[in-house]
This record gives C-alpha cells, structure tokens and sequence, in this order.
C-alpha cells in the first residue's frame, strides 16, 4: 500500500539509481576479498608489530582472515594473548 502511494508521488522505493549503487558497491566488496597471500602474510605481520607493543601474543597460533558477507569485508583476527605490558613501548 506504501509502495503505491509513494509511486503515486513519483517516488519510487528503489530506483534503478539505487540498484546500480548497490551492484556497484558488491563487485567492489568482491574485489576487496580476492587479495594475495603475500598481502596477508604483510597485513599479518604489521598486525603483530603493532599489537607487541601493548601484549604478548602467541604468533605461530594467530589466524588472520578476510570473510565475505552479504552486504560487508570483515577482517577477522584470532590473536591469543599470552600477557598484557604494563607500558607502551616505541620505536
């Protein structure tokens, strides 16, 4: 009924604007998945030298992936902690 009203007033609920955005938008989230496996042995590495200055990790049993969802790239870590620093280190 809502959908017929709107027609009625020239809006429509999704044009072919939106559904182009949207398409668009999912071959760009396909793209972002398909990266090599030098990119995410690099993504895995800075991930580590960042995350040692605050904690102590077990790198052989880290896991670093990036899933596909329907609408969404998630980059998924399973990092365990050995121990927490007491202080920030830098560089």
């Amino acid at each position: 009924m809502l959908d017929m009203i709107m027609k009625m007033f020239g809006k429509e609920s999704a044009g072919s604007k939106d559904i182009a955005k949207e398409r668009l938008r999912l071959v760009l989230v396909h793209d972002r998945v398909n990266v090599s496996p030098q990119f995410m042995e690099v993504l895995k590495d800075d991930m580590i030298k960042v995350i040692s200055n605050y904690m102590e990790i077990n790198e052989k049993e880290m896991e670093v992936n990036l899933t596909n969802t329907n609408s969404s790239v998630a980059l998924v870590a399973n990092i365990p902690v050995q121990r927490m620093k007491r202080g920030a280190q830098k560089d």
